[in-house]
């Protein structure tokens, strides 16, 4: 049976009962009512009432009961009509949200449902719409990423194909195409890394080893790590220790790594001759790795964006200078142990990213041991 069909029975149904239970109760209630009026009746007729009480008693009920077999049918007729336009009204609205659900499983993303009204129905409506641009903006993503990938991919791919032609043509030695080649296959390597790491980090899947680790500590490895890069593209790396010690809750692993996606992404960023500093702040609990490099600075429309994968504010950036995903890694990662990534400052001069993680003591790091 149509659901139509069944919201009128059952509201035929509802009214059925009611009518009975209005016979009922009226028929209860009337008893001592027209007995007492009976009463009155006959007392005020004098000698003769008495003779007529059962004529009265007869002619009270039997008006009654004709006025509701009266009554009835008018309020079954009404309350049919009333019970037809209900389930019909609930029935259209079921098509609608049926033909969206449809629409969004063919694909159609963009289907919205209209949300007139405070009701129920109209909170359902406008859930299903809010799914509905969930689903758009993951499937936009999704394109986005195929086509992101298709284009970092295309390079390095075309590349590693001319060396191996100018090594069969015999214009380029075997040995330095070779070494072109690899050096390709790097890039393409470093980008399906990154986006393992992306898709890990976005499914909540990242696997994390906190413990409490000294700031000191985190930062002479991120120094030894990249004073030679720096050093080789004529910038200087500044790191400034903190006046205290200081401990962080952290999987050290990663905090290297969004040290290290915060600090290339500064060096690609930052011409020859200039520096980018290190520094450790706190603040509410928290320790604040502030990276600032001497770039050209982030346009304010872009300052949320450049967190997204794939995302560059100068698309004339040089090929093989990063994934287009380390900053995506960096606040995913920094997010999974209990901080964030952002973008504390920006000016033509320069910007400043800043890592915040929670802080720990002595005490606790003794105890997780």
């Amino acid at each position: 049976m149509k659901l139509f069909a069944r919201l009128l029975v059952h509201h035929l149904v509802v009214v059925s009962v009611m009518g009975v239970v209005s016979i009922l109760a009226a028929e209860l209630a009337a008893h001592p009512f027209i007995r007492h009026h009976v009463e009155q009746m006959a007392t005020l007729i004098g000698p003769q009432g008495g003779s007529l009480r059962s004529d009265l008693a007869a002619g009270m009920r039997g008006t009654l009961t004709r006025a509701l077999m009266v009554a009835l049918p008018m309020a079954l007729v009404v309350a049919t009509l009333t019970a037809w336009f209900a389930a019909r009204r609930v029935t259209a609205s079921v098509r609608v949200l049926q033909a969206g659900s449809s629409a969004i499983a063919s694909g159609e993303y963009a289907r919205r449902l209209p949300t007139a009204g405070q009701d129920e129905l109209a909170d359902l409506a406008r859930s299903f719409n809010l799914m509905a641009a969930t689903l758009q903006r993951v499937e936009e993503s999704r394109v986005e990423l195929i086509g992101n990938v298709g284009h970092e991919l295309r390079t390095p791919v075309a590349a590693a194909r001319a060396y191996a032609e100018a090594a069969e043509d015999g214009i380029l030695p075997t040995l330095q195409a070779v070494t072109s080649i690899r050096r390709e296959l790097a890039v393409m390597e470093r980008l399906v890394e990154d986006l393992t790491v992306v898709s890990r980090v976005e499914a909540g899947r990242v696997e994390l080893h906190l413990r409490a680790v000294a700031v000191d500590e985190v930062l002479r490895q991120a120094q030894e790590r990249y004073e030679l890069p720096f050093e080789s593209r004529q910038v200087t790396l500044q790191v400034m220790y903190p006046a205290s010690p200081l401990l962080v809750w952290i999987d050290p692993e990663r905090g290297q790594q969004i040290l290290a996606n915060l600090l290339s992404n500064a060096l690609r960023h930052t011409p020859p001759g200039h520096s980018v500093q290190l520094r450790v702040t706190v603040q509410g609990g928290h320790a604040m790795f502030l990276v600032q490099d001497a770039g050209t600075g982030i346009a304010p429309e872009h300052l949320e964006r450049v967190f997204e994968r794939f995302f560059r504010a100068d698309s004339a950036r040089r090929r093989g200078e990063g994934s287009g995903v380390g900053l995506t890694i960096a606040r995913g990662l920094a997010r999974a142990m209990h901080g964030d990534v952002r973008v504390v400052s920006s000016t033509p001069q320069g910007s400043t990213l800043c890592w915040m993680t929670p802080l720990t003591t002595p005490a606790r790091a003794t105890g997780s041991m």
